[in-house]
């Protein structure tokens, strides 16, 4: 789950070569740019300067100061799991749609992606008011956990990932013209990669741990894994754009810079930030 929830292959020599390699400042911002914040305070000034912002929908505030020339804004949703501050919560647990809180995340709990209630909810209520506030389309995320449910209980959980495909389908079926962003979901790409316009790889190069409570670089092999999943989905769909977010401490100007670099390299446009997801942090200046 992003920030919430949840190389070219470059060893520790390479990555620090790469701190020193970036383009000058100019060359810099004529980048294409894509951010994240789910804080209720996003500053409009540096929203504008992103090409692609992807937003918490539910805080009450206009979306108009945060749109820069050209620019799209993409409203979050969840399709694996849903929180309980989220006005669906209870409809869901009353029909049986909710299953177990999710570990890290208490306050979120495992949805069944192949309940009707879920497909009816996502498409009737939850898509449609977000759209209504002025967003050119969503950002998909959590679709992982369909694979997680269903490699923990094959049984129990049998068809999670055909059904998360076939809610991404049928959500693309239903709003041809909008824009779709999805996180990971790699089980499902097969089927999901033609219907997106956007693929991320999250936590790419670095993550936070859990378990040490501190932000980790992950095995070049870890990397490699992503990379060839969002190649071959871009393969099945030319157009498609591959983005990548790594978790850094903002603080370590010259760590990020690095990761910035090392993404940039491999061809997929990237963003750093916190795993809080708070607020949009810029990329540091060449």
């Amino acid at each position: 789950m992003m920030g919430r929830r949840t190389l070219l292959a470059m060893g520790a020599g390479a990555l620090g070569t790469a701190l020193f390699q970036r383009d000058g400042g100019d060359a810099a911002d004529r980048r294409w740019r894509w951010g994240v914040d789910y804080g209720a305070a996003t500053d409009p000034v540096l929203a504008r300067r992103f090409d692609l912002l992807v937003l918490e929908p539910h805080h009450a505030r206009p979306i108009a100061p945060l749109r820069g020339p050209g620019s799209k804004l993409l409203g979050y949703v969840s399709l694996g799991e849903v929180e309980k501050n989220r006005p669906y919560f209870a409809t869901l647990a009353r029909d049986g749609a909710l299953l177990a809180p999710n570990p890290h995340w208490p306050d979120a709990r495992h949805v069944d992606l192949r309940h009707p209630a879920w497909r009816a909810a996502l498409i009737d209520r939850v898509v449609p008011e977000i759209l209504a506030m002025g967003y050119d389309g969503l950002f998909l995320d959590t679709l992982d956990n369909a694979e997680a449910m269903e490699h923990t209980d094959p049984v129990g959980h049998k068809g999670m990932v055909a059904a998360g495909a076939a809610l991404v389908a049928a959500l693309r079926a239903r709003f041809p013209d909008i824009l779709l962003m999805l996180n990971r979901g790699y089980a499902a790409l097969p089927e999901v990669a033609p219907r997106i316009d956007y693929l991320l790889g999250e936590s790419m190069a670095s993550r936070w741990s859990f378990a040490a409570k501190r932000y980790e670089m992950l095995a070049d092999s870890d990397w490699g894994w992503q990379a060839e999943r969002l190649r071959g989905a871009k393969a099945r769909n030319p157009a498609l754009r591959l983005t990548t977010l790594d978790y850094w401490d903002p603080a370590d100007r010259r760590t990020v810079a690095a990761l910035y670099a090392r993404e940039r390299a491999a061809g997929f446009d990237p963003y750093v930030a916190t795993l809080a997801l708070d607020h949009l942090i810029a990329e540091p200046a060449g």
